[in-house]
């Protein structure tokens, strides 16, 4: 095989995003053929190579998957913490798919669709900026929701740190001076439908991510996990522009 870099090696094993990875070379926890490494213009040999992570050998997944989980409230987005809090790591299946990451996060206190995979460079790309994979969601907020706020909302709400970009949102209920909203945004600044409502005097309540791209949770009950069949990891790989033919390498 052609020499890699060592970052997008460790993408392509599901060790996380490429841009997480550097960070991980950068710290000292990467050794290639029992010699830390941490130079990001580090290059390898897939095969030939022997690359470690914290002492533990990385190897190249034998299928690459895409996971599907129906995150509880409760449950952080890290598959560990050293504080003890719980993980959505305890939920899915690390032991059948190793090398399984989540793609992206949803804070604490929101429910819904998260992705795991054991495939850096689509994960990294469902979250990098430039392709506007969109995510849908449904947010209970405070009050009853008047045109100007829904005009502000689609048109870009100004946050600490800049305006956001233009997004679908739609009433679809009102009541007891609570309304819900499907939400649809194209970036992903942290916490960021949270920080909209605010920005608009329309706190949320309570939110759920109800798609990802052309992924929907459907009827998935909300702690379970599935695997997503093929027609859904391919209708992923073309909203990213990525090869479809990755999931057979």
């Amino acid at each position: 095989m052609e020499p890699v870099r060592l970052q997008k090696y460790l993408a392509r094993c599901g060790v996380a995003s490429r841009r997480a990875c550097e960070a991980l070379i950068t710290e000292g926890r990467v050794s290639v053929n029992g010699t830390v490494v941490s130079e990001l213009g580090t290059k390898i040999i897939p095969g030939v190579d022997e690359v470690s992570l914290d002492g533990e050998m990385v190897e190249l997944p034998d299928k690459k998957v895409v996971v599907m989980l129906n995150k509880p409230a409760g449950f952080l987005s890290a598959m560990s913490d050293d504080h003890g809090g719980r993980c959505v790591s305890e939920l899915i299946p690390t032991d059948a798919y190793p090398g399984l990451f989540p793609v992206g996060r949803l804070d604490k206190d929101t429910t819904g669709l998260l992705l795991f995979t054991n495939d850096g460079e689509l994960g990294n790309a469902l979250i990098h900026p430039r392709h506007h994979v969109a995510k849908t969601y449904l947010a209970w907020v405070k009050g009853s929701v008047g045109l100007r706020a829904l005009q502000t909302l689609q048109e870009g709400v100004h946050l600490e740190d800049g305006i956001t970009q233009p997004a679908h949102a739609r009433v679809l209920e009102q009541a007891n001076d609570r309304t819900l909203l499907e939400l649809t945004i194209y970036e992903g600044h942290n916490r960021q439908v949270r920080r909209m409502g605010a920005a608009v005097n329309h706190p949320v309540e309570q939110l759920e991510r109800i798609q990802i791209g052309p992924v929907e949770l459907g009827d998935l009950q909300a702690g379970k996990w599935r695997l997503l069949d093929e027609e859904e990891h391919r209708a992923l790989l073309a909203a990213t522009g990525l090869s479809r033919d990755r999931m057979d390498s």
